[in-house]
């Protein structure tokens, strides 16, 4: 296992420790894969690469390493979705990798609860949002489904090592600014595409003092900016989280640090203390701005959820502002959960009673309305406030829709009026890492 060369950043560390090679930014490598995952839009596209490279008779490289995860058509919502499913489950059950169902919740979501991830981890995913992992201090990215594939049966694959974005963040937040509200204006900084095939390593007091569930939030979405990965250092607080989330020893690998005199493309530093709520404005994640700037415009729909903020402490926070009250008139309002393991402890504190009471809809554990495939779609005209990561044209339904982004403690003071507002107005708490029950074991996983 190599050591932490203190003029490398993250990204150099971790890809020549898993490379065995002394590399730098720039370089190509082939690298050793810990983590290997898919759902079940992508999962069948890597089953035929897969079957195709081995000739219909290969082994996974690590089935107690492979997790496929059935979550964004979730429940079928077609013939063809349905298929889909199926096929996933025989090819988990007849490999013997992990496998999670209908309502256990999003990959993302459901990887972190299960343990599958830790420290230094190099992990792939076909799915844009794999760069959450690195919110647990390990370098998740994204792949197509051929590469994973690929990647299925060899347990390698190349990388180009990328330079990084360092983002600098010290102070304290104001009440009602969350780490949503801190990603939105790093990437209305840098653009939707200032961070493309680079990393992004998020830094400074603020990032340090941020639970896991904020941390994994600007790891999500590195991706809006175009970032390979995104990342903050595991510590502590990362260590107490993991170990009572699973039960097992965790360690930190010297390699899965930036060196003292790393060299970056660009540092961007910031004073949290002074960073407003921010929304991104239709159609396109880096449309961030101040709150205030559009605080009045009328809503049809908030949703609440997904792999950004669909975790316990962000539901809870939006069922705080919202009890005793119901939503504004002519307003609905969607809540998805991101595991069953979520729902379950919603049920168990009475969350789900008190946005249920509020005039909330709750669905069962998955991504939703998010990409536009599911329960929650938009209509022609309608305009959704969102704790989602895109709002490109059609994103949740139709292609005449507008989707604003924000933070659940913006969605949640907003569902209140009917209009985007200030969450400064309200007291918005804070929460520590909340440790949820695993969900069902899987076939093939470990719990």
């Amino acid at each position: 296992m190599r050591d932490r060369d203190e003029t490398k950043t993250f990204a150099e560390n971790l890809l020549s420790a898993k490379s065995g090679a002394d590399v730098r930014a720039g370089e190509y490598v082939e690298a050793h894969i810990d983590v290997a995952m898919a759902h079940d839009i992508t999962g069948p596209l890597a089953f035929d690469t897969f079957e195709e490279v081995t000739g219909g008779e290969g082994t996974l490289f690590a089935p107690e390493r492979t997790v496929f995860t059935i979550d964004h058509h979730a429940p079928a919502d077609g013939v063809q979705a349905a298929n889909n499913h199926n096929r996933l489950r025989e090819f988990a059950a007849e490999h013997g990798a992990a496998q999670y169902d209908v309502g256990d919740g999003i990959c993302h979501q459901v990887l972190v609860e299960e343990g599958f991830v830790g420290p230094g981890d190099l992990v792939i995913g076909a799915d844009s949002h794999s760069t959450t992992y690195g919110g647990l201090g390990g370098f998740g990215t994204g792949v197509g489904s051929s590469d994973l594939g690929t990647a299925l049966a060899t347990g390698e694959l190349w990388f180009r090592v990328p330079t990084t974005l360092r983002f600098e963040v010290d102070g304290d937040l104001a009440d009602g600014v969350y780490a949503k509200d801190l990603i939105l204006r790093f990437i209305g900084d840098v653009g939707f595409d200032g961070c493309t095939y680079r990393a992004a390593e998020y830094a400074g007091s603020t990032v340090e003092s941020l639970p896991i569930y904020e941390r994994l939030v600007l790891a999500n979405m590195a991706i809006e900016m175009g970032g390979k990965a995104g990342i903050v250092e595991a510590d502590d607080r990362t260590v107490r989280f993991l170990e009572a989330q699973t039960g097992d020893t965790v360690e930190i690998p010297a390699y899965a640090h930036a060196g003292e005199a790393a060299e970056y493309e660009a540092v961007y530093s910031y004073d949290g203390s002074a960073i407003a709520p921010q929304v991104s404005k239709p159609s396109n994640p880096e449309n961030a701005v101040d709150v205030t700037d559009v605080e009045g415009t009328p809503l049809d729909q908030l949703f609440v959820g997904t792999c950004t903020n669909g975790r316990y402490e962000d539901i809870r926070l939006v069922a705080d502002i919202l009890a005793g009250e119901e939503l504004a008139p002519g307003v609905r309002m969607v809540v998805v959960p991101a595991s069953g393991a979520v729902y379950r402890e919603m049920l168990a504190t009475g969350v789900t009673e008190t946005l249920v009471d509020a005039g909330a809809i709750v669905q069962a554990a998955g991504c939703g309305p998010c990409a536009g495939y599911h329960q929650g779609v938009l209509g022609d005209g309608d305009v959704c406030l969102a704790t989602a990561n895109r709002n490109f044209p059609g994103r949740e339904g139709s292609m005449e829709s507008r989707v604003y982004l924000a933070s659940p403690a913006t969605v949640g003071v907003s569902a209140l009026y009917g209009e985007i507002t200030d969450p400064r107005t309200h007291a918005t708490n804070r929460y520590d890492d909340h440790v949820v029950s695993s969900s069902t074991t899987a076939g093939g996983a470990e719990s």
